[in-house]
């Protein structure tokens, strides 16, 4: 396995959606298979997926344990959680069952976030949580784009724009991702190091 120090972040790729597997063909293509990771910069340390998952669902378990009226509501009305699709609930708390074409974690992350509260979904309503494509109420107010990240001085500065809100949950996933190469690669390809900017 290659060591720590032999992988060199070359950029943010920022928000992937539906490009994702055709991005990693070309990473694959530019890089080799094996030679590049996806990581979260987390003040100058590469996190991996679980330890970036941990991070994101403490803003969940923060939002949800603060929002009592939002907090009621989920348990009142929801049976289960989903992302981009129904068949999502088979992940149950699990952030590695990835059953579709795209990662979902949101609904990942509300389901434990709910349990670490010592509580359970109670109503009959399976809620898709998608920004603006969600149609009950909640779609949006648990938005990983809209849900304040609980510790907002780790987002890398500048912050990526996209469909989310600066501060946001989403906000923190996509401006702290960055494309790791092993540094045999970076060599081979002549790819400049990326290095985050250093705050005043």
């Amino acid at each position: 396995m290659t060591a720590p120090a032999d992988w060199i972040a070359v950029e943010r790729p920022g928000y992937l959606g539906s490009a994702r597997d055709r991005t990693h063909a070309q990473w694959d293509a530019a890089y080799g298979p094996g030679q590049w990771r996806l990581a979260w910069l987390v003040n100058g340390n590469a996190f991996d997926r679980e330890q970036m998952t941990m991070l994101y669902e403490d803003a969940y378990y923060e939002f949800l344990r603060y929002q009592v009226t939002v907090r009621e509501q989920l348990i009142r009305e929801a049976r289960d959680v989903y992302d981009d699709s129904p068949t999502n609930v088979q992940s149950g708390r699990d952030y590695r069952v990835q059953e579709t074409g795209r990662t979902h974690v949101q609904d990942i992350a509300i389901r434990r976030a709910v349990s670490r509260l010592g509580l359970g979904f109670e109503g009959d309503q399976l809620i898709q949580i998608r920004d603006s494509l969600g149609e009950h109420p909640l779609s949006m107010t648990l938005s990983p784009g809209q849900v304040p990240f609980h510790r907002p001085h780790l987002i890398l500065s500048p912050g990526l724009e996209g469909w989310w809100k600066p501060g946001s949950v989403e906000a923190f996933y996509q401006s702290n991702k960055v494309l790791q190469i092993t540094r045999q690669a970076q060599q081979a390809s002549a790819t400049p190091a990326w290095e985050p900017e250093v705050r005043a």
